[in-house]
């Protein structure tokens, strides 16, 4: 016979239990486990002879996304079932480190001969659980994170071609289940060409989603951000909270997000596990932005990087070796290493102050003393409470009618609102006229003679390339980067492998520049060749950018 009540246990150490029951397992009933739950952890223990240490586990409600309280087809069984689902940091198998691994414990629920009371007491521990597990918020850099409003709508956009081909079986095998598991519902959009995702974002209702979660490369993202940005009303659109899950070659920003969750770094489906653990806690931060003018082009947003030289060419030139995923760009590298190349402009940048830097550390305390303000209005869980009248689901749209099964905002407001001139998106105060001089506050590169030139505003350039270590989600500043010519090609190579693991900076190569910027403007002398937007080519020539701080939102757990 199981047992319920609430008492202290000695085994459990530091917090005092506020829940304790006896229960088998699923799969084995005479197998029977006393499990507690207090304030941080799901303490798991076999009853047995044997010494406590070797029979207790303990779960940390840090590592949970869910649980679910539920019963059986069989009439004739009153049991109920509770079963909880975490991804703990756990060593791996065949190599060294840690990475997220899925734990789930299923407990049967049989003290009593009523079906319905003892679904009521797993839904009962359910609810605690759940609470529990979204008390556990994380602090990062002193500031609290927003969550996201439960329980969750999100749409999620996959495009079945990048990378190696391989977003929609990855969604099957991990993520449709991670999301189950979280009680997130989600309505599945397969892309089927070049700015479809921009399109949709442009004009739909995005009042039908919490949350707009992309599977991809980096290059879908830049999509959805252009597509919101180029909105009549992009102040409301920009808002809805972004996800990303890596299904590309690149990775950049989801690798990024996971450096910023202060985890091991790791890569391929482990990173796709950390990033879809980060995405089921639902904690959303502010991202910089940065407004990119080109010559006769309308002007971009970029959330990843600007790049000219090195760098662009092999992002582009490497794109014949997508079938070997993110080793793509290390077999790049070696191909533009071996007829390295000289080019020619003149670079200028409006250097960070320390006026900017301060204002960052006070918008931080303020987004704190904001978010502790919304956290008292709704101190509910952030993993999802499964509606008693209509259980969480999963929607799917079918490619080929997806545009005609979602709606689209109203035209009349549209109309209104297209009366201004104002190109959308916020405005530039940095910038002059790519044509008009430059203010005298400018730096102007003495050099015209580059390798390579590279902004970031996000910690990773790839999966496994730290361009900018010190770099935040919302530091408000551009990470220039730019390598003089004369460097050696072993000098250059040694840099790359460097910036691995973002050491590249304590090199002391004295060809490397970086510096902290808020603004900058590039003119290439040279005719022809490749600038990349976030990994996107586009129009060569004169291009000239600004970092807007906190502008979007983003899902980091």
């Amino acid at each position: 016979m199981d047992q319920r009540r609430v008492e202290p246990d000695p085994n459990t150490g530091s917090s005092p239990v506020t829940l304790y029951g006896e229960f088998t397992i699923s799969g084995n009933r005479k197998v029977t486990r006393a499990v507690s739950l207090n304030e941080r952890d799901l303490v798991v223990q076999r009853l047995t002879s044997a010494p406590i240490g070797r029979n207790k586990v303990v779960l940390s409600l840090k590592d949970c996304v869910g649980c679910r309280a539920y019963r059986e087809d069989d009439n004739a069984d009153p049991a109920a079932y509770l079963s909880v689902y975490f991804y703990p940091l756990k060593r791996r198998w065949m190599s060294s480190g840690v990475a997220r691994q899925r734990v789930e414990h299923c407990f049967r629920l049989a003290a009593l001969q009523d079906a319905r009371a003892n679904l009521e007491e797993a839904e009962k521990w359910a609810r605690a659980v759940r609470e529990r597990s979204g008390r556990q918020q994380y602090l990062r850099d002193g500031m609290l994170m927003s969550e996201l409003s439960r329980p969750s709508r999100m749409l999620l956009l996959v495009n079945p071609q990048s990378g190696k081909g391989q977003a929609l079986t990855l969604y099957n095998s991990h993520i449709q289940r991670m999301l189950s598991e979280a009680g997130v519902q989600h309505t599945l959009f397969i892309t089927e060409r070049q700015n479809h995702a921009r399109e949709l974002v442009r004009e739909a209702d995005l009042s039908q989603w919490d949350a707009l979660v992309i599977m991809s490369g980096d290059g879908l993202l830049y999509e959805v951000i252009n597509g919101l940005l180029e909105r009549p009303d992009w102040e409301e659109a920009i808002q809805t909270p972004l996800g990303i899950l890596p299904g590309g070659s690149g990775n950049a920003l989801a690798a990024s997000i996971h450096h910023y969750s202060g985890a091991s770094p790791v890569s391929s489906e482990e990173l796709l596990v950390s990033c879809g653990f980060l995405l089921c806690k639902g904690l959303v931060s502010r991202m910089d932005l940065v407004s990119i003018h080109l010559s006769s082009s309308p002007r971009l947003f970029s959330f990843l990087s600007l790049a000219w030289g090195f760098v662009a060419d092999v992002d582009i030139e490497s794109e014949k070796y997508r079938h070997v995923g993110a080793a793509r760009f290390t077999v790049g590298t070696l191909v533009r290493l071996a007829s390295l190349r000289v080019y020619k402009g003149r670079l200028a940048y409006l250097p960070a102050t320390k006026d900017s830097q301060l204002e960052g550390g006070m918008r931080k305390n303020m987004m704190l003393h904001c978010n502790n303000q919304a956290s008292s209005l709704s101190p509910t869980s952030l993993l999802c409470h499964q509606s008693r009248d209509s259980p969480c689901q999963n929607t799917f749209h079918n490619s080929c009618h997806s545009n005609n099964s979602l709606k689209v905002r109203r035209t009349e407001s549209t109309s209104s609102r297209r009366v201004t001139k104002a190109p959308p998106g916020p405005q530039d105060s940095l910038l002059p006229p790519l044509d008009q001089p430059l203010p005298s506050d400018w730096v102007v590169v003495q050099e015209e003679d580059f390798v390579l030139m590279l902004a970031m505003y996000q910690s990773h350039l790839a999966e496994d390339l730290l361009a900018a270590p010190d770099a935040t989600l919302d530091d408000g500043v551009i990470h220039l980067f730019y390598v003089r010519a004369g460097i050696p090609r072993a000098a250059l190579l040694r840099l790359f492998l460097a910036m691995e693991k973002g050491a590249h900076l304590a090199t002391n190569c004295q060809h490397l520049v970086h510096t902290k910027v808020r603004a900058l403007r590039l003119e290439p002398y040279s005719p022809k060749g490749i600038i990349t937007v976030d990994g996107e080519v586009v129009e060569y020539g004169p291009v000239q950018a600004e970092v807007h701080r906190g502008l979007a939102r983003l899902i980091t757990g």
